[in-house]
């Protein structure tokens, strides 16, 4: 049940974030990070018509490069296959931006204004129209919102005992985000349970628990998401569609199920 589910931020930003979700299975937590990936669909320059180009480059490989340019993705004001023209136009010497794109729709606009798509040298010229398509990124990954969407299981450090006192400690490398069983390290006002991203000690669990022998295991049903998108929309834009898009596959199945 989605009741049962629970989310702790480790950092959050618009587009990227970390958290730990409590809850899950292993095949649940797999199916947000595909969905994350494959189901949430956003707009991507597909077919490119050159009214010119006298640049360096084949019409196929600015088109290439045009492809990979993240357009801002409203969701809720289209449906897949829905297309918004573009154009740009640009005379040299210049170098021609993704800013320099101008769109139909000010809601379907490049992510990020600087980056380069060519450079182009005294009397060469670029113009071109195109159109952006909305379409799944399990169909083309160019349409790839979450560029990085990772997960791994939170892991539970715990003290066991003091090391010995003629015991040399070799580095402990742990990397992500550990939940810490007691608070018997440097760090007085720390808690049971308390949540630590890994490189605030450089990841090494010798520093966090110096003279301390410990142990370490995976907490059932946690699992830390790390997860970055292309600019098209925030991290809670593609979490929330991702999750709702399991959520619609499973009442689909259930409805055929039921036929």
């Amino acid at each position: 049940m989605v009741n049962d589910f629970q989310v702790e931020f480790i950092e959050r930003e618009d587009r990227r974030a970390r958290f730990v979700a409590r809850g899950l299975t292993p095949a649940l937590a797999n199916g947000i990070r595909r969905a994350m990936v494959a189901d949430v669909p956003t707009f991507s320059i597909d077919t490119v018509r050159f009214v010119e180009n006298t640049s360096v480059m084949f019409d196929e490989m600015i088109g290439l490069r045009l492809g990979l340019v993240p357009l801002t993705t409203p969701l809720d004001d289209f449906e897949p296959g829905d297309t918004v023209t573009v154009a740009l136009e640009v005379d040299g010497p210049a170098t021609a931006y993704s800013g320099d794109i101008e769109s139909a729709d000010d809601m379907v606009v490049p992510a990020d204004e600087n980056i380069p798509i060519i450079e182009l040298k005294e009397g060469q010229r670029l113009e071109f129209e195109a159109d952006a398509v909305l379409g799944h990124g399990k169909d083309h990954a160019k349409n790839q919102g979450g560029v990085a969407v990772g997960y791994r299981h939170l892991q539970r450090v715990e003290v066991v005992g003091d090391a010995g006192e003629f015991d040399e400690q070799e580095p402990n490398i742990l990397r992500g985000v550990i939940e810490e069983a007691a608070a018997e390290h440097a760090e007085g006002d720390a808690e049971d349970g308390d949540l630590v991203a890994t490189e605030t000690f450089g990841n090494d669990l010798t520093e966090r628990y110096p003279g301390k022998e410990v142990e370490v295991h995976d907490v059932p049903g946690a699992f830390v998401f790390s997860v970055e998108t292309d600019g098209s929309f925030d991290v809670d834009e593609l979490v929330t569609r991702a999750v709702a898009s399991l959520g619609d596959r499973a009442a689909e199945l259930e409805e055929k199920v039921a036929l």
